[in-house]
């Protein structure tokens, strides 16, 4: 074994045991536990070295070391075990859940983030896909008193807003009619597509309305900022406390507030893209996270990849079984949202 070859699969099989023990790696340990077949000296060695280079540190409270950013990032990229694959079992468990009874794109998100915290024991995150990629489905005016009228708007993905209006003097037969022209006009375009211009066409079809659709049209954007905002769901914060690296109560509160506020978790997965994305401790925009690596991706509705898809946990989390676990549900949901149900 080459001297370069030796030192990684040393790293490999320190982060490894890190992994499993959160315990510091001495080179009596590699040597007991690993049959490398090279004595504790040559392994002390190479551990020097190997911390010289910064892939590794040494705790203040012990002779043995512990992955850095850097060797975790090395250990991600080329030297764990990229060939995990979910068991059947699980892959069922995944498959039922998801396609089994379930109709509303909230119940599918819930549940969604319910497997991945508990496949993975970690934090699940899933964001709603993005309302103005959706496709307007059905819309309604729905008058609930002689002075206001309910405004409500669904999407394909079976999200909807709704927005009590005053509206006097309109008839439920205008109403009627605005409301089918309208949906005449927007059915089956994306929200974003929906502009000035569009609602101006309507304009001109129903010129005797036009100071009633001028009334609408700036609710109606207000309505479609709203649905531009993305919800993160989030489940399973507990579970990172159940790592000893977050024992202390200041810096869980401080975590755990994050998670429930979650305006800072939108920072996160701000560049996350259709490939699955590692980010371990320093590489995390946010500082308090810097104990911590995230596993995302993105996953397809309606063909684009819209909705985020992560597991949070501590740096020494079991990279290969998460990325495999994300992968796999990632595929899933996109069928769902697709409307694919192998």
């Amino acid at each position: 074994m080459k001297n370069s070859e030796r030192k990684m699969k040393i790293l490999q099989v320190i982060i490894d045991d890190f992994i499993n023990t959160a315990h510091p790696v001495g080179s009596r340990t590699i040597a007991k536990k690993y049959p490398l077949g090279i004595s504790s000296a040559t392994i002390r060695n190479e551990m020097a070295d190997l911390e010289e280079l910064g892939y590794l540190l040494q705790p203040h409270t012990s002779s043995g070391r512990i992955p850095s950013d850097r060797g975790y990032r090395l250990y991600v990229d080329n030297l764990m075990d990229k060939d995990i694959i979910i068991a059947r079992e699980k892959r069922n468990i995944i498959r039922e859940l998801l396609l089994n009874k379930v109709i509303e794109a909230d119940d599918i998100i819930n549940q969604t983030v319910q497997l991945l915290s508990d496949l993975t024991g970690y934090v699940g995150i899933v964001s709603m896909p993005q309302f103005n990629k959706s496709r307007l489905k059905n819309m309604k005016f729905v008058r609930i008193s002689d002075s206001k009228v309910l405004m409500i708007f669904v999407s394909d993905s079976g999200t909807y807003k709704s927005l009590p209006i005053l509206l006097n003097g309109i008839s439920q037969e205008v109403l009627d009619i605005v409301n089918d022209s309208l949906l005449k006009l927007l059915k089956g375009i994306t929200i974003e597509e929906i502009n000035i211009k569009l609602v101006n066409n309507l304009k001109k079809e129903f010129p005797e309305y036009s100071n009633f659709i001028d009334y609408l049209v700036p609710i109606m954007r207000d309505i479609f900022r709203e649905m531009d905002e993305v919800e993160l769901y989030v489940n399973g914060t507990g579970n990172l406390f159940n790592s000893p690296e977050f024992k202390s109560i200041e810096e869980a509160s401080v975590l755990l507030n994050i998670f429930e506020n979650k305006k800072d978790l939108y920072e996160l997965f701000a560049d996350v893209s259709e490939s699955i994305s590692v980010k371990i401790g320093s590489e995390l925009s946010i500082k308090e996270f810097s104990d911590c690596s995230m596993v995302a991706t993105s996953y397809k509705f309606n063909g684009e990849y819209i909705g985020k898809i992560g597991v949070i946990g501590p740096k020494r989390m079991n990279y290969d079984i998460v990325i495999s676990v994300v992968d796999y549900i990632r595929e899933t949901l996109s069928e769902i949202f697709s409307g694919i149900y192998l």
